[in-house]
């Protein structure tokens, strides 16, 4: 433990720091034990979910703190380090994040039929699981390009950007993977997917294209016309963002998966309902609530129109902690910031 605990204080200074505070607080019931949920999740998003939660529930007053991915793991890794009271659960995109924090002995376990029954790629040391499934897709105006001239693949892409520089110069977009833990996450993905990865950036570079913190902005972006099209965007916020102007695609070479992790800190005041949540988001209620809202997306379904060798699902596993490595992580922004001229770091 205290080799651990030694780790934690060397990579606190690698990692992101904790913003001052949350970006919004939202409450659900008023029984009288306080339960606590830190989340990257958008409130208007899951807001279903929690209502029907705390219903079954009334003994809970749920806070719910709506907190962005890099300030959410710093803040959860300054907790655990500090012994500081930490949120009865943690709900984040930012996956290798928290398997870091799992890593890091941060995690309290626990076994139930529903979280067992979930395949190994969602769930491991029964301590993180996979609560929904998201593709990330390219994302396009549609009154802008016709469907027909779409890039449906990363070497359509390519070849786009190479072909009308003048047309694209300005108007791509993407997550800016300094600030944002999810676009890092994707970025490295594609680090290790991708022989189309170092090609791609470069012709980012050639048409200036944009990087940018957050996916209503870019999904806004997209819908005025300021950008044509924007790559690697978590599908359930397009879902969610009711702008009839974007389209989406799930490119065809490979189509990157994620499911968003939930952890029980391991001082969770309140770990019986932290457990009580999970298994209500793993319940077939809950699911079926998590689809309506674009969380949970079947996109093996032949109606999807991707092969199911496309599909590439993030597991939450070991091998994402070479993600937070501090040389790879060095390395992948430097990169990064070579492409779009953000000077971002580590």
């Amino acid at each position: 433990m205290m080799r651990i605990r030694h780790l934690l204080l060397i990579l606190s200074t690698l990692l992101p720091a904790a913003a001052a505070a949350q970006e919004a607080t939202h409450r659900y019931g008023s029984g009288p034990v306080p339960f606590l949920l830190r989340s990257t999740t958008d409130n208007s998003i899951i807001q279903p979910v929690m209502e029907r939660f705390a219903e079954r529930h009334p003994q809970l007053a749920i806070t719910y703190e709506q907190w962005g991915s890099n300030a959410l793991f710093a803040q959860s890794r300054a907790d655990c380090r500090d012994g500081s009271p930490p949120a009865d659960a943690v709900l984040s995109s930012a996956v290798q994040q928290m398997v870091w924090l799992v890593n890091a002995a941060c995690a309290h376990p626990h076994r139930s039929p529903a979280a067992l029954a979930l395949p190994p790629s969602r769930r491991w040391r029964n301590e993180l699981w996979g609560v929904t499934t998201e593709p990330a897709v390219i994302v396009y105006n549609k009154q802008l390009l016709d469907g027909a001239d779409v890039p449906r693949s990363r070497f359509a892409l390519l070849d786009a950007l190479r072909a009308k520089p003048g047309l694209y110069r300005g108007r791509i977009a993407t997550y800016d993977i300094a600030a944002s833990g999810l676009g890092y996450l994707f970025a490295y993905s594609d680090s290790l997917e991708a022989t189309t990865f170092g090609a791609l950036l470069e012709g980012f570079a050639r048409v200036d294209a944009v990087a940018t913190c957050c996916s209503a902005e870019i999904i806004a972006g997209v819908a005025e016309g300021r950008f044509l099209i924007a790559y690697n965007v978590l599908g359930s916020y397009v879902a969610n963002a009711s702008a009839p102007e974007v389209g989406t695609i799930l490119p065809e070479d490979y189509t990157l998966v994620l499911s968003r992790a939930y952890m029980i800190p391991a001082e969770a005041r309140q770990i019986a309902a932290a457990a009580d949540l999970l298994d209500f988001l793993l319940s077939p209620e809950a699911q079926e609530l998590l689809a309506e809202a674009g969380l949970v997306t079947e996109i093996a379904a032949a109606d999807s129109g991707l092969a199911p060798s496309a599909r590439r699902s993030i597991p939450l596993a070991p091998s994402l902690l070479v993600a937070l490595d501090p040389n790879r992580r060095a390395l992948l922004l430097k990169f990064w910031s070579d492409t779009f001229g953000s000077g971002g770091g580590p």
